[in-house]
This record gives structure tokens, sequence and C-alpha cells, in this order.
């Protein structure tokens, strides 16, 4: 279904909204556990191939929320879209990699629930993620999109993402290998200055993509 109406971004959990279709991005909670891993294992399952009956059980519940509590710790986004109280995607961002260098740098990834793909909720996830992170102190932000995934590329290219590498053949899906593309943006001030904090990087596992 096509809404005409301008979506709203809200980072806070405190505000009040009349009309149902809105969409509104916000921190997600406890409460957004079960949703997120129904979207989440379509997507691993349905992305794969239809018969595929591999680990899309594998995240649990407490999986997610001792995640989730990680994440806060280290200042790292987990933010859901919510329309008319339901959530139809969500969005995280974790560290590229965990040794102490590269502790400015994330990479992120973005669901949408199925029937709501196509419908924009991406072009509000992915800014409200840049902004987030840029707002803790991340330098620098990259992400994997499949590359026959053209309106994904298209949305990165728009919120600044430029191409920096290409990963042909390491993916198996639907009976065929696919390609990945590597694209990156910076962030706040990005290489041009000095970090002005030291991020302390996780020493648990509860931040694995």
């Amino acid at each position: 279904m096509t809404v005409s109406r301008q979506p709203v971004i809200v980072l806070s959990k405190h505000v009040m909204f009349s009309d149902p279709l809105e969409i509104r991005i916000r921190p997600s909670n406890d409460a957004d556990v079960d949703p997120m891993l129904s979207i989440y294992r379509h997507h691993i399952r349905r992305g794969v191939d239809p018969a595929y009956q591999g680990g899309a059980e594998a995240l649990q519940p407490d999986d997610l929320k001792r995640r989730r509590r990680s994440m806060r710790k280290h200042r790292l986004p987990h933010l859901v879209a919510e329309r008319g109280g339901v959530v139809i995607g969500y969005a995280y961002a974790v560290l590229f990699r965990k040794r102490p260098a590269y502790r400015f740098t994330v990479k992120h990834s973005i669901y949408v629930h199925p029937d709501h793909l196509h419908s924009g909720v991406g072009k509000l996830l992915l800014p409200a993620l840049i902004d987030t992170c840029a707002a803790a102190g991340y330098r620098q932000m990259i992400g994997y999109i499949e590359a026959a995934n053209t309106p994904s590329i298209q949305l990165h290219e728009r919120c600044g993402f430029r191409q920096v590498g290409y990963l042909p053949s390491v993916g198996y899906k639907f009976g065929h290998w696919t390609d990945i593309v590597m694209v990156q943006r910076s962030l706040g001030a990005g290489a041009t200055t000095a970090p002005d904090a030291w991020l302390v990087p996780p020493t648990d596992d509860g931040l694995d993509d």
C-alpha cells in the first residue's frame, strides 16, 4: 500500500502520534525481540531457498536481548521502524572488527518485514542509523550488499556510500553463486581529524553480526 503522507522519524520513546500510517524510528526494546526475530528468520529462510531448513532458528530471544544490552553498553544503535504500534523493520550496527585499531568503524544491517518491502522503511532506518553512529563517535560505516540488489545499492548511494570493494561468488542462493558489493561512507569528521574520544571495543561475543 502506498502512503502519500510524509513519514515521521522519532528517536524518543515518549512521542505520541495520531496517524497509524506514520512510521517512527526508535531504539528497540525487549518487547520488540519476537517481531524482530520473526523478520530475521523469514529473510534467512526465504533469502537462501524456500526449502532451506538450516540454522534459521539458531538465534533465540535471549541471544538477541543479550546482544542489545551489549550494544547499549558500547553506544551501538539498535533501531526499529514502527507503524501503528507494529514493528515492520529494524537496523543495527556492530563493530567492523573487534581489534582496538578498528574501534571507530562499524558495519550495519537492515531487515524489513516482507509485507513492507519497497515502501520506504529502509529510507528512514538507514539515515537514522548513520546519525546515531556519528553522534556516538564512530567515523566510518561499512555495508555489504548483494550485487543484484539494485534498490539497496541506490539507497546507499543516496545516503553517501560509495563502492569500495566487490566480492565475486561468495554467496550461494537459489542454486547459483552471488556477488557482494562492499560500500562505505564517512561519519562525522571521518578521517579528517583524530578521534576526540577513546571508544572501548567490546570484550564479549554478543556483538557478532
